[in-house]
């Protein structure tokens, strides 16, 4: 049976499917499918020893993309690309926390979300929060600000700065707080309105006071430009302009992003899709984060996972971080983008012979 333990495989002295796989690739230099079913039994597993089976069109899919040749094997140079691409990564995973807007008005401010439709406290994410700050050990730590100039669109004080497009169904002589309208401008700009909030170095742009700060964390700035919403960490609603998240993230070879925070179905839902269509392994964290409508909770969490990401609660983090509890979900995701990547090496390479 093979283990993986902190990154080390071990083939455990006793008969077994598993360890005969792991000798049979390097005696007759092949693996076939069944074979490549038991490393992955070996990878796919929680702290307990209790493995994740992967379904049958999962196994061949992931299969099929590292049997490059279409043999229905794979021999020692696929299972290299294979160990180097994908279980490298599963194994040693570069582990990022991102704390998302834990913010005084969010909390008890101008925007506090026990005051929307879902009522709920965005307070109560503060010690879970805490709790992963003291005791996990990620290799990086960021915490987003919403940091919005006094002119913003997004503040239905500032509605009469900017004309309404005629396409827009609500006006501006009837429009309520949290109503959607459409600004002009090329393009046109879809806008939630709320109330004024997070304004930079004001009292409710800083962070909850409870909240842990660890060092040399990572700050990052968003909803800095008065003419579009930022709700995503990694860019604006429109994706005209990037923050800073994409470069850092890039710089520290990241492969996992654990998003938390503030609001659920706003910001973090924003972030976390944007992770997934990046790239990136990504764990919604649910009890670290609180929201503001309950449907669009539970819209957030179904895009998570039918991306290929993973909800997960506080408790299960620290496993997971520490390679204990490997869950096939991101091992299918990475198995996806690395599909993604050689389909564009080999177009870029059809190009090259044109």
């Amino acid at each position: 049976m093979i283990t993986i333990t902190h990154g080390q495989i071990r083939i455990l002295p006793r008969p077994g499917s598993v360890r005969d796989t792991w000798f049979r690739l390097w005696t007759d230099g092949f693996l076939n499918i069944e074979e490549f079913d038991g490393i992955c039994k070996g990878l796919f597993r929680n702290d307990r020893g209790i493995v994740y089976s992967l379904d049958v069109h999962t196994l061949k899919h992931i299969f099929n993309i590292f049997d490059t040749k279409k043999d229905g094997l794979i021999d020692r140079q696929e299972f290299t690309m294979c160990w180097n691409k994908w279980i490298k990564t599963i194994i040693r995973p570069v582990n990022i926390f991102l704390i998302i807007d834990v913010q005084n008005d969010f909390i008890s401010g101008s925007l506090n979300i026990s005051n929307c439709s879902a009522q709920q406290n965005g307070l109560e994410v503060i010690e879970p929060i805490n709790h992963l700050l003291e005791t996990v050990n990620f290799d990086s730590v960021f915490y987003s600000f919403d940091w919005h100039p006094i002119d913003h669109i997004s503040f239905i004080e500032n509605l009469s700065l900017r004309p309404l497009d005629s396409s827009s169904q609500i006006k501006a002589d009837n429009a309520k707080l949290y109503d959607t309208v459409i600004f002009e401008g090329s393009p046109k700009i879809k806008q939630r309105l709320w109330p004024k909030h997070c304004v930079q170095d004001s009292w409710g742009a800083q962070l909850y006071k409870d909240l842990k700060v660890v060092d040399n964390a990572v700050k990052i700035y968003k909803g800095t430009i008065s003419d579009v919403d930022s709700y995503s960490v990694f860019w604006d609603n429109k994706k005209l302009t990037q923050t800073t998240l994409g470069s850092k993230l890039a710089q520290l070879n990241a492969t996992d992003i654990y998003v938390c925070g503030l609001a659920y179905d706003v910001c973090v839902g924003a972030t976390a899709t944007d992770a997934l269509s990046i790239g990136y392994r990504t764990i919604l964290i649910d009890d670290c984060c609180r929201g503001v409508d309950l449907n669009d909770i539970e819209k957030t969490k179904n895009n998570v996972v039918k991306n290929h990401g993973v909800i997960a609660q506080s408790h299960e983090v620290k496993t997971m971080v520490e390679g204990r509890d490997r869950r096939p979900e991101l091992g299918y995701k990475l198995a996806l983008e690395i599909e993604k990547s050689m389909e564009r090496e080999s177009s870029k390479e059809k190009e090259n012979y044109k």
